[in-house]
Protein backbone atom coordinates (compact mmCIF):
# COMPACT_ATOMS: atom_id res chain seq x y z
CA UNK A 1 0.00 0.00 0.00
CA UNK A 2 1.26 3.42 -0.94
CA UNK A 3 2.22 5.84 1.87
CA UNK A 4 -0.17 8.41 0.42
CA UNK A 5 -3.07 5.98 0.71
CA UNK A 6 -2.16 5.20 4.30
CA UNK A 7 -2.12 8.91 5.17
CA UNK A 8 -5.48 9.44 3.47
CA UNK A 9 -6.99 6.53 5.39
CA UNK A 10 -5.60 7.82 8.68
CA UNK A 11 -7.04 11.29 8.02
CA UNK A 12 -10.48 9.86 7.28
CA UNK A 13 -10.46 7.61 10.36
CA UNK A 14 -9.22 10.37 12.69
CA UNK A 15 -11.83 12.81 11.37
CA UNK A 16 -14.57 10.22 11.81
CA UNK A 17 -13.34 9.49 15.33
CA UNK A 18 -13.52 13.14 16.25
CA UNK A 19 -17.06 13.42 14.88
CA UNK A 20 -18.21 10.31 16.73
CA UNK A 21 -16.68 11.69 19.92
CA UNK A 22 -18.60 14.94 19.51
CA UNK A 23 -21.86 13.04 19.01
CA UNK A 24 -21.46 10.96 22.17
CA UNK A 25 -20.36 13.65 24.60
CA UNK A 26 -22.12 16.58 26.17
CA UNK A 27 -20.95 20.20 26.29
CA UNK A 28 -18.39 19.67 23.55
CA UNK A 29 -17.33 22.69 21.54
CA UNK A 30 -18.78 22.89 18.02
CA UNK A 31 -15.28 23.62 16.80
CA UNK A 32 -14.44 19.92 17.27
CA UNK A 33 -17.22 19.05 14.80
CA UNK A 34 -15.81 21.54 12.32
CA UNK A 35 -12.29 20.20 12.76
CA UNK A 36 -13.53 16.62 12.31
CA UNK A 37 -15.37 17.52 9.11
CA UNK A 38 -12.37 19.40 7.73
CA UNK A 39 -10.06 16.44 8.44
CA UNK A 40 -12.47 14.00 6.77
CA UNK A 41 -12.86 16.24 3.74
CA UNK A 42 -9.09 16.69 3.46
CA UNK A 43 -8.60 12.92 3.51
CA UNK A 44 -11.35 12.35 0.94
CA UNK A 45 -10.00 15.10 -1.31
CA UNK A 46 -6.50 13.63 -1.23
CA UNK A 47 -7.85 10.10 -1.82
CA UNK A 48 -9.95 11.08 -4.83
CA UNK A 49 -7.05 13.01 -6.36
CA UNK A 50 -4.88 9.91 -5.96
CA UNK A 51 -7.54 7.69 -7.52
CA UNK A 52 -7.98 10.02 -10.49
CA UNK A 53 -4.24 10.20 -11.08
CA UNK A 54 -3.86 6.41 -11.05
CA UNK A 55 -7.13 5.29 -12.67
CA UNK A 56 -5.50 4.30 -15.98
CA UNK A 57 -2.57 2.39 -14.48
CA UNK A 58 -4.22 -0.98 -15.10
CA UNK A 59 -4.45 -0.23 -18.85
CA UNK A 60 -0.72 0.43 -19.05
CA UNK A 61 -0.03 -2.85 -17.24
CA UNK A 62 -2.22 -4.73 -19.73
CA UNK A 63 -0.37 -3.18 -22.69
CA UNK A 64 3.02 -4.19 -21.30
CA UNK A 65 2.05 -7.86 -20.99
Amino acid sequence: MNNSQVLNTILIVVGAGILIYTLTGEDISPYFKIIGLVIIMLGLYRATNFWVATKDDHEEDAENK
